[in-house]
């Protein structure tokens, strides 16, 4: 797995964060103009992956797709405070010689957009043609909007809104309190996440936000096997898979950072192209349009889907053009008339 140390971070609690490093993938040529892609809440760092195991954006990004890797770079990090090789909970404190645990820092979405811009300066990246991300990845793609807009071209926030929603909110909050009152949670210290029944439950409230009710009510049709309808199996084996793949205080950490997120009065002066999904119960249209139209370079799409929050995971079919002609449009020379 390849990673970038990036050092010391004073983050925004003013708590310095030591020996900090990040997870990545790289894809092309190191020459050719670099795209950043931030991954959602669970997501980690390979958004491409390779042939055998594509990565979660694989219909996105690659030889002669939207975002197409014969032209453009593209680097993925795992986020900081996450668990798939960079910095996190699960991570040993330089300053004590154990793992963080509960005990790592509060994070805020722009935390882990400092990291990430240190990093690529350790990378010998010096600039960036775009940015694009869904959810705390949009949120993380909107923030590189604000701090660094002599640093990136254009970003794509995608399936996400200027300030995290309450109903997000809400949810969150359900999904701390079910992790955080499992007996076996034991203040953080809990021997493995997959044993935490709360953490289960957490995913569970999670899923049923990310898709539209439309979607479910077709898809499961009140069937069941007797003793279980068939939408309490699928939720029941959602929360089982991700607490046996993702840590429990990680989660927790970006959840506390998804809620922080809020940059209604921020100044964007960089381009935006920004997508929104019909359904986002997280993240609706009517929060982020009236926002985008007050900024001075930025237009939207509205994405019809009954995917909901998850359609920018899936049906790339019906929104990677917008993406692809906006990149021809500024870095893809067109042929002569």
């Amino acid at each position: 797995m390849a990673s970038v140390s990036i050092g010391s971070l004073v983050l925004e609690s003013n708590q310095v964060l030591h020996g900090a490093s990040l997870a990545y993938e790289r894809v092309g040529k190191k020459d050719a103009p670099a795209i950043l892609v931030c991954h959602a809440l669970t997501g980690d760092q390979h958004s491409v992956g390779t042939e055998e195991r594509p990565g979660w954006w694989a219909g996105l990004i690659g030889p002669g797709k939207a975002v197409d890797t014969n032209v453009f770079q593209v680097i993925t990090f795992n986020v900081l405070g996450g668990c798939n090789g960079s910095t996190g909970p699960q991570s040993v404190n330089p300053e004590t010689g154990e793992p963080y645990r509960a005990s790592f820092p509060l994070l805020t979405i722009r935390d882990m957009v400092r990291a990430e811009r240190a990093a690529l300066e350790r990378l010998g990246v010096s600039h960036l043609a775009a940015v694009i991300g869904g959810s705390l990845g949009g949120m993380k793609t909107l923030e590189w909007g604000h701090l660094y807009p002599d640093f990136v071209d254009i970003i794509f926030p995608l399936a996400v809104t200027p300030a995290y929603s309450d109903y997000g909110i809400a949810f969150n909050h359900i999904g701390i309190q079910a992790i955080e009152g499992d007996a076996e949670f034991k203040g953080g210290n809990y021997e493995d996440s997959a044993r935490l029944n709360g953490f289960h439950v957490a995913r569970m409230a999670g899923m049923v936000t990310y898709r539209s009710s439309q979607l479910f009510n077709r898809r499961f049709s009140r069937e069941h096997n007797g003793s279980q309808f068939d939408v309490e199996s699928y939720l029941s084996y959602q929360g089982k898979k991700l607490a046996e793949r993702f840590d429990a205080n990680s989660y927790i950490t970006l959840l506390k950072a998804m809620n922080t997120h809020d940059v209604r009065k921020a100044g964007i002066e960089t381009e935006v192209f920004s997508l929104s999904y019909s359904h986002d119960l997280l993240y609706p249209q009517e929060l982020m349009a009236p926002w985008l139209d007050s900024l001075p370079k930025a237009a939207w799409q509205l994405v019809e889907t009954d995917f909901g929050h998850d359609g920018f995971l899936v049906e790339f079919e019906k929104w990677g053009g917008h993406i692809q002609t906006k990149l021809n449009q500024l870095f893809v020379s067109q042929p002569a008339g």
